[in-house]
C-alpha cells in the first residue's frame, strides 16, 4: 500500500495514472477521494463503495499487463503461466486457459466502464436485476503453453441475434507471435431474481454493443468451423461415467451458481484414462442447459462419438499406438437426483506430441 502525507490535498494524494485509450462514448469513472495513510480507509467520502472500487480499479490498471486496442474495440492482456497452472503434461491445463479467458473478459468489461459485479453488466441491466450467463463455450487449443511461457489473450464482443451476445478470444505465444488457441462463447440474459432468461432489450444492446467492432469479426478464419456444430445428446447408458460429483464452495461464482470452468473439469472426470495417457485435448464445446446449485450432485457421462469411429474399433476408445486420428467424444452432465440435463458437450483429442 502506498503512503500518503496528510499535508497533501485529496487530489495530490492519488498517484498519477497513465490514461488508457477509450472507445466512444467515453465511460464515466467514479470520483476518487482521499485514502488514509494509517488505516487504508476512505475519508471525506459520501460514496464510499464507489470510491473504494475506483481506487482498487486504478491500482489494478497500474499492475495489469492489459490494454484496450487503439480502436477501443478489443482488449489484450499478457500472462505468465505459473507452476500451479500446469498439469500432468507439464503444460497449462485447459481449465487454466479457460480461467484466463474469463479473466480477460472481465478485465475488458471493467476497462470500458461495465460493472464486474455480474460479469459485464450494464447500467440498464443492473436496474432490472439482469445478469449474463453462458449458453455455449467453444475452445480450440493448437499448442499448450508450458510453465513460464508468456501468452497474450485478445478478446472482443459482438451481437448474437436478439437474445444474446458473443465474446471471442485469440491466444498467442508472445515469444513467437504464433496463434496457439481460439475461442468463442454465446451469452444470454437471465433475471437474477426469477432465474428466467430474458431477451436483450434495445437499451442493453445499445449500451453493450457500442464497444463492439463495427464490422463483424470472427475468431476462426474458417467460416465452416465446428464452433456452431450441433451437439447430439449422449445415449444412456454411457460407456464411461463418474457419478455423484459434488460442487465445492470454491466452485461457486459471484452469481451464486457453479462457475463455467468447473463444468469442464467435470466433463474430463469421466474420460477413459488410456486416452488421457496418450492424447491431449484439442477442442471442447459445451452447451449449458441449466444452472447447477451448490447442493446438487452431478453425474458425468462420456462415450465415443459413433460417427467418428470406424467399424473396426467397435465404438471403443482404444486405438493402435500408430493411429494418429483425432478421437471424438460426446459428454453429458446431469443431476444425479432426477437425471435432468445440465450440460452436453463434445471433445476432440489428438495424439500427444513426441517428447
Amino acid at each position: 500500500m502506498f503512503k500518503i502525507s496528510s499535508s497533501l490535498s485529496p487530489v495530490d494524494q492519488i498517484p498519477p495514472i497513465s490514461p488508457l485509450p477509450r472507445p466512444r462514448p467515453r465511460p464515466i469513472t467514479p470520483r476518487v477521494l482521499a485514502v488514509s495513510s494509517s488505516s487504508g480507509k476512505i475519508v471525506n467520502n459520501p460514496l464510499k463503495a464507489e470510491t473504494t472500487e475506483a481506487v482498487s480499479g486504478e491500482l489494478a490498471r497500474r499492475f495489469r499487463l492489459g490494454r484496450l486496442a487503439e480502436d477501443g474495440f478489443s482488449y489484450k492482456e499478457k500472462f505468465i503461466v505459473r507452476c500451479y497452472e500446469v498439469g500432468i503434461n507439464k503444460t497449462a491445463t485447459v481449465e487454466t486457459l479457460a480461467n484466463l479467458l474469463q479473466e480477460v473478459g472481465g478485465n475488458h468489461a471493467q476497462s470500458v466502464g461495465f460493472s464486474t459485479d455480474g460479469f459485464a453488466t450494464t447500467h440498464s441491466m443492473r436496474k432490472m436485476h439482469l445478469i449474463w450467463v453462458t449458453a455455449r463455450m467453444h475452445i480450440e487449443i493448437y499448442k499448450y503453453p508450458a510453465w513460464s511461457d508468456v501468452i497474450e489473450v485478445e478478446t472482443w464482443i459482438g451481437a448474437e441475434g436478439r437474445i444474446g451476445t458473443r465474446r471471442n478470444w485469440i491466444i498467442k505465444d508472445c515469444a513467437t507471435d504464433e496463434v496457439i488457441g481460439r475461442a468463442t462463447s454465446k451469452w444470454v440474459m437471465m433475471n437474477q431474481d426469477t432465474r428466467r432468461l430474458e431477451k436483450v432489450s434495445d437499451d442493453v444492446r445499445e449500451e453493450h454493443l457500442v464497444f463492439s467492432p463495427r464490422e463483424p469479426r470472427l475468431p476462426f478464419p474458417d467460416e465452416n468451423n465446428s464452433s456452431l456444430k450441433k451437439i447430439s445428446k449422449l445415449d444412456d447408458p454411457a460407456q464411461y461415467s463418474k457419478l455423484s460429483l459434488e460442487p465445492r464452495r470454491g466452485d461457486l461464482d459471484m452469481n451464486q451458481h457453479v462457475n463455467n470452468v468447473t463444468y469442464i473439469g467435470w466433463v474430463l472426470e469421466s474420460m477413459p484414462q488410456e486416452i488421457i495417457d496418450t492424447h491431449e485435448l484439442q477442442t471442447i464445446t459445451l452447451d449449458y442447459r441449466r444452472e447447477c446449485q451448490h447442493d446438487d450432485l452431478v453425474d458425468s457421462l462420456t462415450s465415443p462419438e459413433p460417427s467418428e469411429f470406424s467399424e473396426t474399433t467397435n465404438g471403443s476408445a482404444n486405438v493402435s499406438p500408430n493411429d494418429n486420428r483425432c478421437l471424438n467424444f460426446l459428454h453429458l452432465l446431469r443431476l444425479s437426483s432426477d437425471g435432468s440435463e445440465i450440460n452436453r458437450g463434445r471433445t476432440v483429442w489428438r495424439k500427444k506430441p513426441a517428447k
